[in-house]
């Protein structure tokens, strides 16, 4: 695990209370996040995404299985926007399914965990994904 942590600002796309409460007290604990906003559905994190005045998040952990706009379909459309695509996106659902696995992939989530999550594990995906797009890679931000 990376000694030098990052704290970083996530967006968490899941509509259970419970999950989110797990996976929010393992991101602050261990995951060094600054702040974590939670949407309940990928409607709610579209509007949040495409709002001018709120600062994009470093990254995102989603759900796949939610009311309105599901997690398929909101990796599909943030990783089409140009804009979007460039934020990290950790996959965090109970479906192991092999076509949700490589679905998720082939619209490049940077990570795929299924529940009941392993913490340990979780907490080193987010720090892989830390490590490799926060240290080496620099993209611009644009003024939202």
């Amino acid at each position: 695990m990376p000694s030098a942590q990052h704290p970083r600002d996530i967006l968490l796309v899941e509509d259970d209370l419970a999950d989110a409460m797990l996976i929010e007290e393992a991101l602050r604990e261990r995951g060094g996040a600054r702040s974590i906003v939670r949407v309940p559905d990928g409607l709610a994190a579209l509007e949040r995404l495409r709002d001018p005045a709120i600062a994009a998040p470093d990254l995102i952990v989603l759900d796949l299985n939610m009311p309105r706009m599901n997690g398929r379909e909101l990796l599909g459309v943030l990783k089409a926007d140009d804009e979007l695509k460039i934020i990290p996106t950790v996959v965090l659902t109970t479906s192991g399914a092999p076509d949700d696995v490589s679905a998720a992939y082939r619209n490049h989530s940077n990570a795929y965990i299924t529940k009941p999550v392993n913490l340990d594990d979780f907490i080193q995906a987010v720090h892989n994904i830390d490590t490799f797009f926060l240290d080496t890679v620099t993209s611009p931000r644009s003024d939202r």
